[in-house]
């Protein structure tokens, strides 16, 4: 009896241990359950130009997001420096590429011809002066890249002369006219350093302060959704009931 009554007390005992446990693996997942996951709250999050990646992915993840992004100051800091030297030359100092080519080159000649009679005159060897050959491989693929992006460009323009889609016709008509207010203001060299200092600054503090800047921007989104859906249903269903109507009242007589 002393046995059987052990046997009873130890099995009630597990039973006790099991029911715990078994009430804890419950309330752990029912408390999963409530918890929203991680996709379902990123999902929520608006991001700007509806982006699922970071921004360094976005550039391509290589080394030319890490000299945009600033990841490597030195490179970052050389090519903006390089390419204001450039700007400076050309615009402010009114240089022509042909005649600072020939500047350069005249200046480069002129210092290796002296080094290399100097080495000479003092019983040395001459200078090293190494191979400049342009690689091939680089080339093909840069042709290859820009050949594709031009394509895909006409094929485009081509989509939308087809009359296919009025948006996105009335968004690149908007963009080329005021990319032409802006071409009148400056020339191209102006235009493509502004671009060039432009992505080496938005870009940069849009990833510092993205949680600020991604609010805001989805406040500006729906603003221009809604006046675009009042100047749609103003405009454009007004010209498109105008034409069929027409059509229905000559069906009517």
């Amino acid at each position: 009896m002393a046995e059987h009554e052990e046997k009873k007390h130890e099995e009630s005992f597990i039973e006790k241990i099991a029911e715990k446990i078994h009430g804890h693996d419950s309330s752990s997942s029912d408390s999963d359950e409530d918890k929203p996951s991680e996709s379902s709250i990123q999902a929520k999050i608006f991001r700007l130009f509806g982006r699922e990646k970071p921004v360094h992915h976005v550039f391509g993840g290589g080394k030319p997001a890490d000299i945009l992004l600033w990841r490597n100051k030195k490179v970052s800091a050389g090519a903006l420096g390089v390419a204001t030297v450039i700007w400076v030359l050309f615009e402010l100092v009114e240089y022509h590429l042909l005649t600072l080519v020939c500047h350069l080159l005249i200046l480069a000649l002129a210092l290796l011809f002296l080094w290399s009679n100097a080495l000479q005159f003092i019983n040395k060897s001459a200078p090293h002066i190494p191979e400049v050959q342009i690689p091939k491989e680089p080339v093909s693929e840069f042709a290859l890249a820009l050949r594709f992006e031009i394509n895909r460009s006409f094929a485009v323009l081509r989509d939308i002369a087809s009359g296919r889609d009025l948006k996105k016709f009335l968004s690149v008509i908007a963009g080329l006219w005021v990319l032409s207010i802006v071409g009148s203001w400056c020339n191209f060299l102006t235009l493509f350093y502004i671009v060039f200092v432009l992505l080496h600054t938005v870009p940069v503090l849009y990833e510092k302060y993205e949680d600020k800047v991604d609010p805001f921007a989805e406040k500006a989104m729906h603003e221009i959704k809604k006046q675009y859906a009042v100047f749609d249903a103003k405009v454009l269903s007004s010209e498109v009931r105008d034409t069929s109507g027409r059509c229905v009242s000559l069906s009517c007589c």
